[in-house]
């Protein structure tokens, strides 16, 4: 290397060391500060959640709000995401269900939103994701609940509707996908493999280039990932974590058809967060079906100036055309106008379940 430019570098170097210890002493300050808040909640008898959502989104927030750059909101927010994680690593450590195996893009959602200081919990199935949180053998779940190109993912909307569980967060990643195989081609492959959801957002990509491949719905992208990393003549859709978690070489990137395509995921739980600030109430409502109802169980929402981000319905399967309808609206459900528009709500259809209010991304 160039004696000047060493002579550059050095200092500068040097620096970053003296920042990178100073930091560390900070890390490890704010770990014992964590320690100290167990320690204190256990002497008071108050070991509930560990898992604050309203809190870290809190934190992230104001970080971002008072950021001076050069770093990214978007970088913050990772950062302390994984500092906030292995901070409440400390104090208890927790259990994430989500749809596996390795390599899912559910699995990618609650690592980021939770932190990797977690234990991942692989279900088979979205219903599997549930029970486990259901029955106590994970704190949290995460399960996809809308994708921008295919709309709702209807199972996890039944599951919501029947399950005691509420929802605690959201977190919106960017699906991109990966045709995949063992050998980083095509030669000998007869079947394209991959979750119905993926199939479908990649169905104009796959009737242009393999018309004539054979398609099988797998229970996940990452499981029709562990099926082609096993028989050369299967070719997977899936992420790219999932292509390194299987040992496969990518074929062709970006597959999708939309080149925006997003994924909405919930994180589900028992926890009931407080207000953050800026929250989302999620609810099921149903409404009579007769003339006006709908615009009758919407009316409580415009007088009390509260906004709908979501409106989304789903068969009721009574055979009589009715419908449950999924509400998304701005704000806490403790919220004064949020409050007073729910409970005439609850007093005005025939069904109502509150989802839950939490952080928005």
């Amino acid at each position: 290397m160039d004696e000047t430019l060493q002579a550059r570098l050095a200092p500068l170097r040097a620096r970053i060391d003296s920042l990178d210890a100073q930091i560390l002493d900070l890390l490890s300050q704010r770990a014992r500060a964590a320690q100290e808040v167990g320690v204190v909640k256990h002497e008071l008898h108050a070991d509930g959640p560990v898992l604050k959502p309203e809190r870290e989104s809190q934190v992230i927030r104001t970080l971002q709000d008072s950021n001076p750059g050069p770093l990214p909101d978007t970088a913050i927010a990772a950062v302390w995401t994984e500092i906030i994680s292995a901070c409440r690593g400390l104090e208890r450590g927790m259990v994430v269900a989500y749809l596996g195996p390795r390599g899912s893009f559910s699995e990618q959602a609650a690592f980021e939103h939770f932190g990797r200081a977690v234990t991942g919990l692989p279900c088979a199935s979205f219903d599997e994701v549930f029970r486990a949180v259901e029955a106590g053998k994970a704190e949290v779940g995460m399960v996809p609940v809308e994708n921008s190109t295919e709309g709702a993912v209807n199972r996890n909307l039944d599951l919501l509707l029947n399950s005691p569980l509420k929802i605690l967060g959201e977190r919106s990643l960017v699906i991109r996908h990966c045709l995949m195989t063992r050998s980083g081609n095509m030669d000998g492959v007869t079947t394209i493999s991959a979750h119905p959801q993926a199939l479908a957002q990649c169905q104009g990509w796959l009737s242009r280039h393999y018309p004539d491949l054979r398609t099988v719905a797998a229970a996940s992208n990452s499981e029709a990932a562990r099926v082609a990393a096993e028989d050369g003549s299967v070719a997977a859709i899936a992420g790219e974590t999932a292509a390194q978690a299987w040992d496969l070489a990518v074929v062709e990137a970006g597959i999708q058809d939309d080149t925006q395509n997003r994924t909405r995921f919930l994180a589900i739980g028992r926890i009931q967060p407080a207000g953050s600030g800026r929250d989302k109430t999620s609810l099921i409502l149903a409404v009579p079906n007769r003339a006006g109802a709908v615009y009758e169980m919407l009316a409580p929402l415009a007088e009390n100036g509260v906004s709908m981000s979501r409106f989304e319905s789903r068969p009721a399967r009574t055979g009589q055309w009715e419908y449950y309808f999924y509400v998304d609206i701005e704000g806490h459900r403790d919220d004064p106008q949020v409050a007073k528009a729910l409970a005439t709500l609850q007093k005005q259809v025939a069904y109502f379940k509150l989802l839950g209010s939490y952080p928005a991304q």
